[in-house]
C-alpha cells in the first residue's frame, strides 16, 4: 500500500492541476482510503439484491423488478438512511425512499424501493440518473462498499452496458479504471456469456489473471426444487463450476447459497418461529402434500394449524425449501427462533460465503485496493503518455506481476481444484500457510493465538526450509515447484514481520506488497 501511494501521488505531479488525469489520479489516491469495494454481478434475475439484503442483515436493496433495479447502486455506511440520485454531470437530487406491503399485507413483510419518477436535481433541469448511492447505518457497510448491478443479460443493451462500464471499461480516451475491486458473481447456470465476462473481468483488473472473484450458485435451493437435499445437489453443482473456472484462473472459489432462506433467518421474527412450531406438529405425510407448491401450501381450505396469509408469507420469504429446513429442525430439537436463525444461516450458504469473503476480501484489503490503484495508474498513463509519470510504469507493472500477495489469492484457487502430488497433510498445510484459514500469522502457522513470538517464528523458519527444499526436489514439476515457492515466501514474510521492533503488531501478514 505505501508504494502504491507513492507512485500514485508522483503520477499526479506529472499532470496539470485541473486535467483529466490529474482528477482521475486524485480518484484514486482517495480510493486508497475507502472502504473496499465489493460489487455484485450476474445474470438478470440471478439474485443480488436478495443476497445483498442478506449479507448486511436488513432489507435495503430492492428485490422487485422497478426502475432502481436497473441502475447500478452504491450501498455505503451512513449516520442515517439517505438515497441520492447521481447523473453523468456529477448533479445529485434526493430520492424518496419507500416501504411497500408485500403481497400478504402482513406487518413486517414489505418491502423497499426508490421513487425515481421526479427527483429534485441541484442544478438545471432533469437529467436521466446515472447512479444510485445509498447511504445506510450498517455495521457490514463499515469496512466494505457494496455495488448492486443490474443484471448483465438484461433484454435491455443499455442495462447492460451500466454493469460492463463499471467492471470492464474499455474506453481508452477515458482511461477509466474499474469501479469495483472485488467481484461476487452469481451464476444460476455456467454458459458462454458468464465465460466471456469473467474473462473481460479479468483482462481488466489483473495482468496475470483475475483478482478477488468469487462465484455464488445463487437460488441454490431451486436446483433441488425445493428439496430437503437441495443444497446437497447445488454443492455438486458448485463443484463443477469450481473445476470450470478456477482451472482457467477466473475466480478463486465457488460456493453455493440459497439467498432467499440467508436473508429470511438473518431475520427471523418470533411470529414466524411460532408458525414453524406449529407446523412441526403436522403428520409428515400431511404436511408433504401441502408443500408440493407454493400456492397449494396458501390454499385456505387446508386443515393447517397456520393462517392460510400467515402460510403464503411464509412462502415468499422462506421458500418451500425454508419451510422444510426449518420444520426439520424444530422436529431434531430446536427449541428457540434464536437457535432456529443461527442453523438456518448456517445451512444457507450465508455463514461460509461470508468466511470466504472475509478471508479473500476483508483481510486482504489493502492488497485488493492497491492493485486496483496499480491498474488505474497503468491505464491513466498509457491513455496520456509523453509525461514524466511514464518513467513509473515499470515499477508499477513489476508490482501487479509478482506482488506476493497476489500470488496467493491465485493459488488458493488453483489448490480447491487442482491435485498437486503432495500428500494430503502437506497440502492442507500449504493452504492454511498461505492464508486460506486466514492471515494473521497464528493461523498460517496452525499456532494458538496465545503463542509467543518466539514460537511464531522458530515454526516459520522451519515452514521455510521445509517449502523450500520441497520446491528444489528434483522430481518436482514445474506447477508444483512454483507452488511450494510461493508457500516459502510465505513463511518468509512472516519471519520478516518478527524481526521488526517489538512494538510492531503481529496481527497481519502482508509480504512485498505495494
Amino acid at each position: 500500500m505505501p508504494e502504491a501511494r507513492r507512485l500514485v501521488a508522483a503520477a499526479r505531479q506529472a499532470f496539470a492541476p485541473r486535467s483529466r488525469p490529474a482528477a482521475q489520479l486524485d480518484e484514486c489516491a482517495r480510493r486508497l482510503d475507502q472502504p473496499l469495494r465489493v460489487a455484485l454481478a450476474g445474470h438478470l434475475k440471478a439474485g443480488k439484491s436478495t443476497l445483498l439484503n442478506a449479507l448486511v442483515g436488513q432489507d435495503i436493496a430492492p428485490t422487485d423488478a422497478t426502475e432502481c433495479t436497473r441502475m447500478v447502486t452504491w450501498y455505503r455506511n451512513g449516520s442515517a438512511p439517505r438515497v441520492t440520485a447521481f447523473a453523468a454531470d456529477g448533479s445529485r437530487a434526493d430520492v424518496v425512499v419507500r416501504r411497500q406491503a408485500g403481497a400478504d399485507g402482513l406487518p413486517g413483510a414489505h418491502g423497499l424501493t426508490f421513487d425515481l419518477t421526479a427527483p429534485r436535481w441541484d442544478r438545471g433541469p432533469a437529467r436521466e440518473v446515472d447512479h444510485l448511492e445509498v447511504e445506510w447505518p450498517a455495521a457490514a457497510l463499515a469496512r466494505t462498499t457494496i455495488i448492486d448491478t443490474p443484471g448483465t443479460s438484461s433484454l435491455s443493451r443499455e442495462v447492460s452496458i451500466r454493469t460492463a462500464r463499471l467492471l470492464t471499461p474499455e474506453d481508452s480516451e477515458s482511461a477509466a479504471p474499474p469501479g469495483a475491486d472485488a467481484i461476487v458473481y452469481l451464476l444460476r447456470r455456467l454458459d458462454a456469456a458468464d465465460v466471456g465476462f469473467l474473462e473481460r473481468i479479468g483482462s481488466t483488473t489483473g495482468r496475470s489473471g483475475p483478482l478477488g472473484v468469487i462465484g455464488v450458485v445463487s437460488r441454490a435451493d431451486e436446483i433441488g426444487a425445493g428439496r430437503i437435499d437441495a443444497l446437497h445437489s447445488a454443492r455438486d453443482v458448485a463443484a463443477r463450476f469450481a473445476g470450470e473456472l478456477e482451472r482457467t484462473g477466473l475466480c478463486q472459489a465457488v460456493i453455493p447459497v440459497a439467498g432467499l432462506l440467508a436473508f429470511a433467518a438473518v431475520t427471523l421474527r418470533q411470529r414466524e418461529y411460532d408458525a414453524f412450531e406449529a407446523l412441526a406438529t403436522v403428520p409428515a405425510e400431511e404436511l408433504g402434500a401441502a408443500l408440493l407448491s407454493a400456492d397449494r401450501f396458501a390454499r385456505p381450505d387446508l386443515p393447517l394449524p397456520v393462517p392460510p396469509e400467515l402460510r403464503a408469507h411464509l412462502a415468499a420469504r422462506f421458500g418451500l425449501f425454508g419451510i422444510r429446513m426449518a420444520v426439520t429442525l424444530i422436529r431434531l430439537g430446536v427449541r428457540d427462533s434464536a437457535s432456529l436463525a443461527t442453523e438456518l444461516t448456517r445451512r444457507s450458504g450465508l455463514d461460509e460465503l461470508r468466511s470466504v469473503l472475509d478471508i479473500q476480501f476483508a483481510q486482504r484489503a489493502d492488497q485488493l485496493k492497491a492493485h486496483s490503484a496499480l491498474t488505474a495508474l497503468d491505464r491513466i498513463v498509457s491513455a496520456h503518455p509523453g509525461t514524466a509519470a511514464d518513467q513509473l510504469l515499470p515499477r508499477a507493472r513489476t508490482l501487479l506481476a509478482d506482488v506476493h500477495g497476489f500470488a496467493e489469492l491465485r493459488l488458493l484457487g488453483r489448490l480447491r481444484t487442482d491435485e498437486l502430488p503432495l500428500p494430503a497433510d502437506d497440502l492442507a498445510e500449504m493452504y492454511r500457510l498461505i492464508g486460506g484459514s486466514g492471515i494473521a500469522p497464528q493461523l498460517r502457522l496452525g499456532l494458538p493465538a496465545t503463542a509467543d513470538p518466539a514460537t511464531v517464528r522458530a515454526q516459520a523458519l522451519a515452514a521455510v526450509r521445509k517449502w523450500r527444499a520441497r520446491a528444489r526436489h528434483p522430481l518436482a514439476d514445474q506447477v508444483t515447484a512454483n507452488a511450494c515457492l510461493v508457500a516459502t515466501r510465505s513463511a518468509e514474510g512472516i519471519a520478516e514481520l518478527l524481526r521488526e521492533p517489538p512494538t510492531a503488531p503481529l496481527t497481519r501478514v502482508r509480504p512485498r506488497h505495494p
